[in-house]
């Protein structure tokens, strides 16, 4: 086969709903040959934990490799009760369930499979790999493992309306290998998340130093946005991955429709191709896309509640989803900033090396799937998934230019056992002793498959010798328990990066919740739900740079939604701005005010001796590296408004440490000026905790201002208080 009729193979089977007869051509050629071995299961072959969600598993023929792997190739078809996107766990356990020995005691080593539903657009090509393990039977033989043994699934999402450019990219070479039948290794490197990934790192990479390049420019020659950029401490570099962020983010929600909903249309009916049209619409109605569109997209459709959510601009229904993501960097004001970035970085008609059309931000992005599925150990999507996209910014939290490699990226399976020894440890404290230790381990490793076994005990009303509870009694018993203590776990990760931590965390506190459920009959138990409140109340996080927090809590919102298929119950993005933070973990403040240390007024650290010292040291430190860049010819950009805004800050702090106190002119006893010490005292830390209780940003900074405004109130007043003249003669030195 030569690589265009390869090709058109692909799209063929791919770009289309769900066939039988494609999808038999597609196996064949693929395999070259393969044995026709075709059976049904349907009814009663099928186990009741799947009844409800599988409707049939046809058998379309069997393939053996030159390393001895048995390859069954599938065809299962979905109930319509059952979406693709949901349920992922429970197709792969079906899969797992017959290939290991569902037909007598023979077993397989992996399946190629299609999911579908009847009349449905949309159908997954999925590679299942059993991961069989091998135990020692009592003679000392070695014997497989069947009990609960875990597979691993990786799928491409494909059908009508789905782009096959990743398909095409990496089917393509075992198509192409007419003289060699491909192993089942060539089918795991065909189905590779990690090709991908590296691919979309290096395309978005592109994308990110040419609209920063872009920015720049119109920065250097536009004093106005310049100054405003300055006044705000706005970077390039953070201004252009916020921007990409936001335009991802509106992929993975304009695949569920939600936005450009006609009028009086429902909600899921809006165009999967939304942002593209809306670039075509301002090549005949406005000037600049990124002026005209996306920053009124951004920062008034999305961003402020409407009757109906209909914006009358764009002339349809745009949710209201607030969050701080599409809140404009440091407030600055796009209002009467016009920054036309150039049509062309949003696309062009420019080839790539690699044949094809287009070098834009929308020319890239609208080549690859997106899904809002985040990858699991066992479960991978062939496709831009929240974790890739965490992948992609932690990689890129370093790229400053052309030259910068990037960072790396801590593994999804280190990730993954960190979390879940995390929580084995907490629920073994918070339990004190009502579930053993290794009954923890069981239910957070090996729950999820536990549970779909055991309904089948439950619906049995009784255990017996084929059928007995996998999940610890212990568990069953203080499902409520358990349940309580992951309600109210708090969850903070000192360095977030782009939030792997706090999302693998989230995952498994929500897997062992719902895993409970079936043994709790209280309230909403959905899986929406688990997720909100853990996002709202469970999880916290800092970073030192200010684009990794924008993507971790861009990770926790796509992580929210999509689970949630009506958008009437979507709740408003939580404020994640007070939650995720951008500060630096090792200092005990934050946007300079400091966390309340109660020793504050139980000893005399008001002599500013050490405090003046340590401020003229920081500033002698900035102005030689103010005269150094200066030699250099290097003072100049964002270090140069750093350094200054450093030094005017430090020396505004001196004066107020410096001033020589005004002499009492008042009535009054030195009681009287030490009860107004503390009066302030006592105000200031009210102020304080009420500042880091509130989430919401307006009435943060005004707090805040009254904080500092206070803070030296309570200086002056227990300087005065203490009258000491050696003191003063000491801060009059300076």
């Amino acid at each position: 086969m030569n690589k265009q009729a390869a090709i058109n193979l692909v799209q063929s089977t791919f770009e289309r709903p769900y066939h039988r007869d494609r999808f038999l051509t597609f196996a064949k050629n693929l395999f070259h040959t393969f044995e026709t071995s075709t059976f049904i299961y349907r009814g009663n072959y099928i186990p009741d934990a799947y009844k409800k969600q599988i409707k049939t598993l046809e058998r379309i023929g069997k393939y053996e490799d030159s390393e001895g792997n048995k390859i069954d190739i599938l065809a299962v078809c979905i109930s319509q009760e059952t979406t693709l996107e949901r349920a992922r766990t429970l197709q792969r356990n079906f899969i797992s369930w017959y290939l290991n020995g569902s037909r007598g005691d023979v077993t397989k080593d992996a399946a190629l499979v299609a999911f579908y539903v009847d009349g449905s657009h949309d159908w997954r090509l999925s590679l299942v790999k059993m991961e069989y393990r091998l135990d020692k039977s009592e003679s000392g033989r070695l014997k497989t493992f069947t009990e609960l043994t875990p597979a691993k699934r990786f799928s491409f999402f494909v059908g009508e309306g789905e782009n096959t450019h990743t398909a095409q990219r990496q089917l393509l070479p075992v198509l192409l290998r007419e003289d060699v039948p491909p192993s089942l290794s060539d089918l795991e490197k065909a189905f590779s998340v990690e090709v991908v990934t590296k691919e979309f790192f290096e395309k978005y990479k592109q994308l990110f130093l040419d609209t920063k390049e872009a920015l720049d420019k119109i920065l250097k020659s536009n004093p106005q946005i310049q100054s405003d950029f300055q006044d705000k401490n706005i970077d390039t570099v953070d201004f252009t991955k916020k921007l990409l962020g936001q335009i991802v983010f509106l992929y993975f929600l304009q695949k569920k429709g939600w936005f450009g909903v006609s009028r009086d249309e429902d909600w899921g009916t809006g165009p999967r191709e939304f942002l593209r049209l809306l670039f075509e619409k301002n090549i005949t109605d406005y000037d600049n896309y990124f002026n005209d569109i996306l920053e009124p997209l951004f920062y008034e459709a999305l961003a402020i509640e409407r009757p109906d959510d209909f914006y009358s601009r764009f002339n349809c229904k745009i949710p209201f989803l607030n969050g701080g993501l599409f809140d404009p960097l440091n407030n600055y004001d796009w209002v009467h900033t016009d920054i036309h970035l150039p049509n062309y970085l949003f696309s062009n008609d420019k080839l790539t090396k690699e044949g094809d059309k287009g070098t834009g931000i929308l020319d890239v992005f609208d080549r690859y799937n997106f899904t809002v599925k985040e990858d699991e150990p066992l479960e991978k999507e062939v496709a831009v998934d929240p974790e890739m996209l965490g992948k992609v910014f932690e990689n890129l939290l370093e790229v400053k230019d052309r030259k910068s490699k990037g960072t790396y990226y801590t593994p999804r399976e280190i990730v993954h056992y960190m979390c879940q020894e995390s929580l084995v440890n907490y629920l073994v404290t918070e339990l004190d002793g009502k579930v053993e230790k290794e009954d923890i381990e069981t239910l957070i490793q090996i729950g999820e498959a536990a549970v779909e076994h055991d309904t089948q005990v439950t619906a049995l009303g009784t255990e017996t010798e084929t059928y007995s509870y996998k999940l610890p009694s212990s568990v069953r018993q203080n499902a409520k328990a358990i349940d309580e203590a992951l309600v109210n776990i708090r969850v903070c990760d000192p360095a977030v990066g782009s939030g792997a931590f706090l999302v693998g965390m989230m995952t498994e506190i929500i897997r062992v919740r719902n895993t409970i459920s079936s043994y709790l009959v209280d309230g909403d138990r959905s899986i929406y739900t688990f997720k909100h409140h853990a996002i709202q109340n469970s999880l916290y996080g800092v970073d030192i740079d200010p684009g990794a927090t924008e993507i971790a809590k861009l990770r926790l919102w796509l992580s929210l939604i999509v689970d949630e298929q009506d958008i009437k119950r979507i709740k408003p993005l939580p404020n994640l701005d007070y939650k995720i933070m951008q500060g630096n973990s090792l200092l005990e403040e934050y946007e300079g005010i400091k966390l309340f240390d109660e020793e504050l007024f139980t000893k005399s650290i008001f002599d500013n001796t050490a405090q003046i010292a340590e401020i003229k040291t920081k500033m002698s430190e900035l102005q030689r590296e103010f005269f150094e860049l200066y030699k250099k010819n290097e003072f100049q950009g964002i270090r140069k408004q750093q350094i200054e805004a450093e030094l005017k800050k430090y020396s505004d702090r001196l004066k107020k440490l410096t001033k020589t106190p005004k002499p009492q002119v008042e009535n009054g006893s030195l009681f009287d000026q030490v009860s107004e010490a503390q009066q302030k005292a006592k105000e200031l830390k009210r102020l304080q905790r009420e500042f880091f209780d509130t989430a919401h940003k307006m009435e943060k900074d005004r707090i805040k201002k009254q904080i500092e405004a206070l803070t030296w109130e309570f200086i002056e007043a227990t300087l005065r208080e203490q009258g000491k003249e050696s003191l003063m003669r000491e801060v009059e030195k300076f």
